[in-house]
């Protein structure tokens, strides 16, 4: 084991870390914008409407994270349209590709965290804010989605993780993350052990932070909980 190669390599690694967490940070938040409107249409919605949101993910659910990312990257650069509109600045980026397609992903998969965080809200509650004189927007503002974001949060730290492991997918269209960075330095020192032994370390290092902060969140927004139990 060379420690002296991954220590000399470490500013390029801790780089594509930086990239890493631009990634899942603006992925993870445009995808909590994307999945709060779906899971309520999903929920509430008119039943002529549903469909759209379902048909959302279920395409996102089931197709192949790699694959969104090839359809976003290199299939709407196959359009006139597209490379011609003021859009193309953004859409001919493999930066701004990959925030797309990981949005897309995410916002799905959060979408359903929702959902059945928004069905499990207990129904007790709702009632007695309906006797308040509360419903429609209001009723979701105060109530219900509160109380649906404290019980999803133990399931969407798993899909921030699952997001920070696919993220690596990213470096197949250039970007240089973690994993991009690792396969570069690999491709001039020819040391994959030591190499890929510290970017999985720094992959190690950025689930414990995001477990822990969540922890953390979580500990706090559902303290009365605890002190229940205590």
């Amino acid at each position: 084991m060379n420690a002296a190669l991954i220590w000399s390599n470490l500013p390029q690694l801790l780089a594509g870390a930086w990239v890493t967490l631009q990634l899942v940070a603006l992925s993870g938040l445009l995808g909590i914008a994307i999945a709060v409107p779906t899971a309520i249409a999903r929920v509430a919605g008119p039943a002529w409407l549903r469909w759209l949101p379902y048909s959302y993910i279920f395409f996102f659910r089931g197709t192949p994270l790699l694959v969104q990312i090839f359809l976003v990257y290199y299939g709407l650069s196959q359009f006139d349209a597209v490379r011609q509109s003021v859009l193309w600045p953004v859409l001919g980026q493999a930066y701004w590709c990959a925030i797309i397609a990981f949005s897309l992903n995410t916002g799905a998969y959060t979408a359903e965290i929702l959902r059945g965080a928004i069905q499990g809200v207990p129904h007790g509650e709702v009632e007695a804010a309906r006797s308040l004189g509360m419903s429609g927007s209001l009723l979701y503002r105060r109530v219900i989605l509160p109380r649906a974001f404290r019980l999803a949060l133990p399931a969407y730290t798993n899909e921030l993780i699952l997001m920070l492991k696919g993220s690596a997918l990213a470096s197949t269209i250039t970007l240089l993350d973690i994993t991009g960075a690792a396969r570069t330095i690999i491709a001039v020192t020819y040391t994959p052990v030591e190499i890929f032994l510290a970017a999985g370390v720094l992959y190690l290092i950025l689930s414990f932070v995001i477990i822990q902060g969540f922890r953390w969140l979580e500990r706090r927004l559902n303290a009365h909980l605890h002190a229940r139990l205590a």
